[in-house]
């Protein structure tokens, strides 16, 4: 277990391959793994907080109503589209910091949110396919402490991304 320091708090993030109080993570596997869709990244990561009310202690700017599924296996680590899609959004956008989204169709798009700086592999435009690498792991935005913020919205509204990955055989553990 290591700690992440910043002005008035102390947050604990596993070191990558160890989820925060098990003693190990379940690895997850890319390539595609269920149709056409793939877990964000590859191998085993630490959660970090779910979707819904998970307020952060000592973070005044911390959203209480998460949006999205923090998940985490250190900074630099590649993270992958879940889907088929295309880009709609490469580089700097709100609090997220450096991040992708892509349009799946259907009303459904893809957050990857609080990549490395300079470490976007795709652009506003490009098709891309379940699996492919977007980017590194990072922490840009309103964040602290490497991590991917995974979030999938349907019709313009931010929905639990766990049941909707169980949907295609893709468990979020």
């Amino acid at each position: 277990m290591a700690f992440i320091l910043s002005p008035l708090i102390a947050i604990p993030f596993a070191i990558a391959g160890q989820a925060v109080g098990t003693p190990e993570a379940k690895p997850q596997a890319i390539p595609v793994a269920g149709g056409d869709w793939a877990y964000p990244l590859s191998g085993a990561y630490s959660k970090g907080r779910g979707f819904g009310y998970n307020p952060v202690i000592g973070c005044s700017y911390c959203s209480t109503d998460h949006l999205g599924y923090d998940m985490a296996q250190g900074c630099g680590a590649t993270i992958h589209a879940a889907g088929p899609g295309r880009v709609i959004t490469a580089g700097s956008f709100y609090g997220w910091g450096n991040s992708v989204r892509i349009d799946h169709g259907d009303g459904i798009v893809t957050l990857y949110g609080h990549m490395l700086w300079g470490s976007l592999e795709v652009s506003v435009g490009d098709d891309v396919a379940a699996g492919a690498a977007l980017g590194a792991e990072g922490n840009t935005g309103r964040s602290f402490g490497c991590h991917l913020h995974f979030e999938v919205q349907q019709d313009g509204v931010a929905i639990d991304p766990q049941p909707f990955m169980a949907e295609f055989g893709l468990p979020l553990t």
